[in-house]
């Protein structure tokens, strides 16, 4: 069975360690700050100038100034600063964030990412994913396995205007865990219930299975 959001978000939280500066996207991945494992500190870093976010406000904490890149209402840490988004993006810039976790459109087996645009449909602008897939150490893609018409997302080659080339190394979707590498998706787990034909069935690119495929582990 497909992962709900929230499954997806606990799974990412897993490639969280101790001491990283981690950026959040839009979508799935703001979910991941409600999950981060115990026993481990992160500073969770937002484009609109946030260092140190918590976890999603109560009714009691909601402050509808404090917000993340998504414009979504925070809280902020022990420690947070908070700074304008022209330092924010230098931070990005200057190779300062250990990881960043994404949406995307498409990701293709050359680890090429298209998270940005749609022809044809009118969009706000790129916000910093192209900052963050450039300046970032490592980057988590996570999205669901096909479209809501059933094509998938994984691909031999994007066919959307590319965000960065060649700089997704790791995928959680709601059906399984992914490495890119060598020009081919690696899978690494699946979720529970979920089999490996299902997810051979719903990749477009090339996959490689490489003895028992483990269920995620929550």
């Amino acid at each position: 069975m497909a992962l709900s959001r929230e499954q997806v978000a606990m799974r990412v939280a897993q490639e969280l360690q101790d001491g990283y500066y981690v950026n959040l996207g839009i979508g799935i991945p703001t979910l991941v700050a409600n999950y981060v494992p115990d026993g481990i500190e992160v500073m969770l870093q937002s484009e609109n100038g946030l260092l140190g976010m918590g976890l999603y406000p109560t009714k009691e904490e909601l402050d509808a100034d404090m917000i993340n890149a998504g414009k979504e209402t925070v809280t902020a840490a022990t420690g947070a600063a908070i700074f304008n988004s022209a330092d924010s993006f230098a931070m990005i810039r200057g190779g300062h964030v250990d990881l960043t976790v994404l949406g995307a459109f498409e990701v293709d087996q050359n680890g090429n990412i298209a998270s940005w645009m749609i022809p044809k449909k009118l969009i706000k602008g790129m916000g910093g994913a192209m900052d963050l897939v450039a300046g970032a150490k490592n980057i988590v893609v996570t999205m669901t396995h096909a479209s809501k018409h059933g094509d998938s997302k994984l691909l031999e080659n994007c066919s959307l205007p590319l965000t960065g080339v060649n700089c997704v190394k790791k995928i959680v979707t709601d059906l399984a865990v992914l490495e890119v590498k060598d020009g081919a998706f690696h899978l690494l787990e699946r979720a529970p219930g979920v089999s490996v034909d299902e997810i051979i069935s719903k990749t477009a690119g090339k996959l490689l299975v490489d003895g028992e495929v483990p269920e995620m582990v929550f």
